[in-house]
């Protein structure tokens, strides 16, 4: 299956089964909808609002959705924005989706990927 990725300048490219979502803006958290659904968040390490639906159509995917909050998956967004700076990756490019994905993975499941205990998120500067 491929998906379109849309990139944070507003391109899009092609890439079988993922979707990134590199460009999510740093939003403050919403309030919960009545009947969504939770997860245990591997990031905060508590009950939160979980996806809506699996951000890839893969394995990695559905791992994301099941364990992953909505509030960490934002902060992802930010987190991925920095990595394509830093290391001046190109989305379309095979090799550099690769180093992506693995930077995801570490960001949610890696060694240390567990905030700080008591951590509270930054507040939007709107």
């Amino acid at each position: 299956m491929t998906s379109r990725i849309l990139i944070p300048w507003g391109q899009s490219f092609r890439l079988e089964g993922v979707h990134m979502g590199c460009n999510t803006p740093q939003l403050p958290p919403e309030p919960e909808r009545p009947g969504q659904r939770k997860v245990f968040c591997v990031k905060f390490q508590r009950e939160m609002p979980g996806l809506d639906e699996p951000p890839f159509d893969s394995e990695l995917g559905r791992r994301i959705y099941e364990s992953v909050s909505e509030e960490a998956w934002k902060m992802w967004g930010e987190h991925c924005k920095m990595i394509l700076n830093e290391y001046r990756l190109n989305p379309a490019n095979r090799q550099d989706q690769e180093i992506l994905v693995k930077h995801l993975e570490d960001f949610f499941f890696g060694e240390g990927a567990m905030l700080p205990p008591g951590y509270v998120p930054p507040r939007s500067k709107t």
